[in-house]
C-alpha cells in the first residue's frame, strides 16, 4: 500500500509546489489568452465609447450654448423689430388722425361756406319778395284811392291810413 505522506500546508513539497506552479502557469496563459483579451478589449472599447459619449455631449453642450445666444439674439432683434414696427404704426396713426382733423376742418369749413351762402341767398329771396309784396300792395292802395272818388282831401287821407293799418296787421 501506498502510504501517503501528511500534507501539511504551512511546508509544502518541492514537487506540490512544482505542479502548482506549472498548472497555474498554463491555465494563467490559456486564460490570458482567450479570456484577459476579449476583456481587456471590451474594456478598452467601452472606454472609448465612454470618451466618445462625453466628446459628444461636450460639443452638445457648446452646441446647445452656441444657440441659446443665436437664439438670445434673435430674440433681441424681434423685440427691437417689434418695438419699431409698434413706433411705425403709432406714427401712422397719429398722422392718420391729424389727416382726418384737417379733413374734418375742411368739410366743416365748406359746410359753414355753403350754409352762409344758402342764408344770404334766401335773404335775399325774402327781401325780393317782401319788395315785391310791397310794391304789389302799394299797387293795391293806389288802385282802391284811384278808383274811389272821395270829394274832399280828409276822406282820401282817413282811407290812406285804414289801408296802412290793415297792411301793419298782415
Amino acid at each position: 500500500m501506498i502510504f501517503l505522506a501528511e500534507f501539511t500546508v504551512i511546508t509544502p513539497e518541492i514537487g506540490l509546489l512544482f505542479w502548482t506552479t506549472l498548472i497555474f502557469a498554463v491555465v494563467w496563459f490559456f486564460l490570458g489568452r482567450g479570456v484577459f483579451k476579449p476583456i481587456a478589449s471590451a474594456l478598452k472599447s467601452r472606454e472609448e465609447s465612454i470618451e466618445t459619449a462625453l466628446k459628444a455631449a461636450e460639443e452638445a453642450r457648446n452646441e446647445m450654448a452656441m444657440l441659446t445666444a443665436k437664439n438670445e439674439e434673435l430674440m433681441k432683434q424681434a423685440q427691437e423689430e417689434r418695438a419699431k414696427i409698434l413706433a411705425e404704426a403709432k406714427d401712422a396713426g397719429a398722422e392718420i388722425v391729424k389727416k382726418a382733423e384737417v379733413s374734418a376742418k375742411e368739410q366743416s369749413a365748406k359746410i359753414l361756406e355753403n350754409a352762409t351762402e344758402e342764408i344770404n341767398r334766401q335773404k335775399h329771396a325774402a327781401m325780393t319778395e317782401v319788395k315785391n309784396k310791397v310794391g304789389a300792395l302799394a299797387l293795391q292802395v293806389a288802385e282802391q284811392v284811384v278808383r274811389k272818388q272821395l270829394a274832399g282831401d280828409d276822406a282820401q287821407e282817413a282811407f290812406v291810413n285804414d289801408l296802412v293799418k290793415d297792411v301793419k296787421l298782415n
